[in-house]
């Protein structure tokens, strides 16, 4: 599942810059039983298979060394809801170790043992955790030195401020009558910096409220009306 996701757009440049290293290991090599068997029914008479803690914990401690104390994150459900802000501590560790559970569930041996903690990167359940692993290091991989040509581009991106992304534009300036904004070609940067603060905060009011809930205002925008929710009530 990994081999489309490492050899395309940035990962791969920066796995072949020597930016980030990446490495994929199978659990069945972990096993020391001749099926080589990573999962077994539940206790309990429920449903499905769970994975065992032995390959785990097997090949948890043998990428990392007894020394090291790299953080383990089992991609989980029950997990912490995975954003910037610990994508950005992630990317500023030197090794971290992800396991990706299952849609049935993994020992919770695993959970209670052997993971620093678990991450989750939404309220659903995948069949695996493989696509959410992709998306912890994609996210990560964003915040490493030189990974992405301008750390412009990384500031400014969706929720590092708590707030989404300002609206962005391009060529043609008039499409179909759609105008783009008159301020982003005054080449007053004050300007345009203000306008782009507002109107990302104007899109979180209106689409992500709860990432602003309980968050102090900082100073440039206590004057926006669009802070107060029955102003946008009238609206």
């Amino acid at each position: 599942m990994f081999e489309g996701f490492l050899s395309g757009g940035i990962i791969k440049r920066a796995i072949q810059k020597s930016l980030i290293e990446i490495n994929v290991h199978n659990l069945r090599d972990f096993t020391t039983d001749k099926h080589r068997q990573v999962d077994d029914r539940p206790f309990g008479g429920e449903e499905g298979m769970v994975f065992k803690p032995e390959p785990i914990f097997a090949a948890v401690e043998s990428l990392r060394p007894a020394a090291e104390q790299a953080p383990v994150y089992l991609l989980s459900p029950q997990g912490r809801k995975f954003d910037g802000r610990l994508a950005e501590e992630i990317a500023g560790r030197s090794q971290v170790i992800l396991i990706c559970g299952r849609y049935e569930g993994v020992d919770e041996r695993v959970a209670e043992y052997l993971a620093t903690d678990e991450i989750s990167i939404g309220d659903y359940v995948l069949t695996g955790g493989e696509l959410a692993a992709m998306v912890v290091v994609d996210a990560a991989a964003r915040f490493v030195p030189r990974v992405v040509g301008k750390k412009e581009s990384v500031r400014h991106d969706s929720f590092i401020e708590d707030r989404l992304d300002f609206p962005q534009y391009t060529r043609p300036r008039d499409f179909r009558g759609m105008e783009v904004p008159q301020v982003l070609f005054s080449g007053d940067h004050k300007k345009i910096e203000a306008w782009r603060r507002t109107k990302a905060l104007e899109k979180t009011l209106r689409r992500r409220p709860d990432l602003l809930a309980g968050r102090e205002p900082e100073p440039d925008d206590r004057t926006l009306p669009e802070r107060n929710p029955d102003e946008r009530n009238k609206r």
